[in-house]
């Protein structure tokens, strides 16, 4: 077994849902009256947690327009806006390939708020798979490492056994701030070579490739 605990981000890695963040992300600024936001500036900040993303999108933005774009996001992602999503084709079954070992241990550190995170365990029927979970609104948003650390204490698991897997410098760079193995995806919102920067110890290009390399 390479690694005792795989720990996953979830947009972008697991679920197909950059679009939605995106087409959500551009209706929410409309309506706090900020105005276009351009589809690869939401895309370069999916994986930051909300305020983060806000601030980055929006600088200089004031409370009030800031809390209407914040509260209107969170309407157009559960309420107002139909874009599909799903699991990338293979990560289900990659996932459960995982968990036929029962020493190893599963969890997702993301960008999402646990009340997000929640809805799509639940909408996806995916909350058992792991092990554990830590949001963005419980810790620091990433690239910070402390929702990595607290994994580690909560799931007694050294770091050196233990492997970060992400499609985003933020994930990456959240692993290699700790000295955790890092594996980066291609099928997400980074670009290769912004991924590469991070050093990861290997790049899946495809899903299948991803779960090879973890259950060798």
């Amino acid at each position: 077994m390479r690694y005792r605990l795989v720990i996953f981000d979830w947009d972008g890695t697991l679920m197909d849902s950059a679009a939605r963040i995106v087409a959500c992300m551009q209706a929410a600024a409309r309506d706090a009256g900020w105005g276009h936001l351009e589809d690869a500036a939401v895309r370069d900040i999916i994986g930051l947690g909300l305020p983060e993303a806000i601030d980055r999108l929006c600088p200089g933005i004031d409370a009030e327009r800031y809390e209407l774009l914040r509260s209107r996001y969170a309407h157009h992602f559960v309420e107002g806006d139909s874009t599909p999503m799903a699991f990338f084709a293979g990560v289900e079954a990659g996932v459960a390939t995982l968990r036929e070992q029962p020493e190893r241990r599963l969890a997702v550190a993301t960008g999402k708020s646990r009340r997000g995170l929640d809805r799509v365990f639940r909408e996806s029927g995916s909350g058992d798979w792991f092990h554990a979970s830590r949001t963005a609104d419980e810790t620091r948003s990433k690239p910070h490492p402390q929702m990595l650390e607290e994994l580690l204490v909560e799931l007694d698991v050294p770091v050196e056994e233990a492997v970060m897997v992400g499609d985003t410098e933020y994930d990456l760079e959240m692993a290699r701030a700790l000295g955790m193995d890092r594996v980066a995806v291609t099928w997400g919102v980074h670009a290769p070579e912004r991924l590469a920067a991070s050093r990861p110890v290997y790049t899946a290009q495809a899903v299948t490739e991803l779960f090879d390399w973890l259950n060798r």
